[in-house]
């Protein structure tokens, strides 16, 4: 079986590389923090043009939730969140007391609608997560004119995304942006990983704090923080893939476009309600392609035609987050006195995607090409 993302084959490639830099994590006894943990903030700053301060952290959770606390929220504050895409933003923006509010999707995209964001402004709106889904930034440009004319703040969730970019770098649009380096992510260490992104020394300063329990020197604990570190062996295993980021996108890219051109041929010939349909890329975007996405009109259908060929696949994401059991308490709206369901949601984008989206296998260490002939 082909398998969804290849770590051991990006691992056989590196090999070299990658035991050296954890030997010497291993026989220098520093195991958390250190010259690793260091090294690798100033060389992810530098990636990002040298601008943007760097912190790491154990998981791409933690930074949203480190970030969110660095913005002071507070219970009774909203936040708007796209309403179609991993549970993160909005889990821990309900975790820390405050309200989720769903913004639907752009249905081409599939990233947040700026539209859909001005309608769900209201009096206790605090700010805004956006979601660089599957790779491509969101519309940040038309997001910060609505965060400035309603003095909101914007944290850039770049889980998917560190490295891509359209006028400027990901993880440089946010207040304060984050990414992760679950291993399947385009820039993925061994284990669980974040880190947090900020031009502001102020909030580069206090989410240090935030991440080391609160504290800014030894037991001098200013405010309540928590425990979230990245571990030195991590951080050497990132340093040595950082150092090949680049051109495993440049592959990705290449395969997305292999897709591309398969799925507008495939199409000439689908019959009605058949089509595979891939996640639009804004113009000028470089996405990095954490997964190549497509809707698919009949779902069930293509996941036959996948399973018979060996193919493997992803669903993401099976539902509007807003119709998650977590979330049921948030739910405010009635109709005729009963609760809305997916049936009845006013603005269906997040719905109808999360009913026709799946995604294939498409890192730099998988052969694009023995996919789209078993697919033929």
């Amino acid at each position: 079986m082909i398998p969804f993302v290849n770590l051991t084959g990006q691992r056989e490639k590196y090999r070299f590389e990658l035991e050296k830099a954890e030997r010497e994590v291993l026989d220098s006894g520093c195991y958390i923090g250190g010259h690793e943990v260091e090294s690798l903030e100033k060389e992810l700053s530098d990636y990002l043009g040298g601008a943007t301060r760097t912190i790491t952290c154990a998981s791409g959770t933690d930074a949203l939730t480190i970030a969110l606390m660095a913005m002071d929220l507070r219970p009774g504050d909203e936040v708007i969140v796209p309403d179609f895409t991993f549970i993160a933003p909005a889990e821990c923006v309900a975790f820390l007391g405050a309200t989720p509010v769903f913004a639907d999707i752009n249905p081409e995209t599939l990233q947040i609608s700026p539209k859909s964001v001005k309608k769900e402004i209201g009096p206790h709106t605090k700010g805004i997560i956006a979601v660089n889904l599957f790779g491509q930034c969101a519309p940040f440009e038309e997001l910060r004119e609505i965060a400035r004319e309603h003095h909101l703040w914007i944290i850039e969730d770049s889980a998917q995304a560190f490295g891509a970019r359209t006028n400027q770098m990901a993880c440089t649009f946010g207040d304060i942006s984050i990414t992760s380096f679950y291993p399947s992510k385009p820039l993925g260490c061994y284990g669980d990983g974040g880190a947090l992104f900020t031009a502001r020394e102020d909030l580069a300063k206090k989410i240090r704090m935030i991440a080391n329990h609160g504290s800014a020197g030894r037991y001098q604990h200013k405010i309540a923080g928590m425990n979230s570190r990245l571990d030195a062996l991590q951080a050497a295993v990132l340093r040595v893939k950082l150092r090949h980021l680049d051109e495993e996108l440049a592959v990705r890219r290449q395969n997305a476009a292999k897709y591309d051109a398969f799925f507008a041929e495939y199409n000439r010939t689908a019959a009605a309600g058949e089509k595979i349909i891939p996640q639009k890329i804004v113009a000028g975007c470089k996405c990095t392609y954490a997964q190549y996405t497509v809707l698919a009109e009949n779902r069930e259908a293509f996941i036959q035609k996948l399973n018979d060929a060996s193919v493997p696949y992803c669903i993401h994401y099976p539902s509007a987050l807003q119709y998650q059991p977590c979330f049921a308490r948030f739910h405010k709206e009635v109709l005729g006195g009963i609760v809305w369901t997916e049936a009845d949601h006013p603005d269906p984008n997040s719905v109808k995607v999360s009913r026709m989206a799946i995604s294939l296998p498409i890192c730099a260490f998988t052969n694009v090409d023995e996919i789209i002939e078993k697919l033929k």
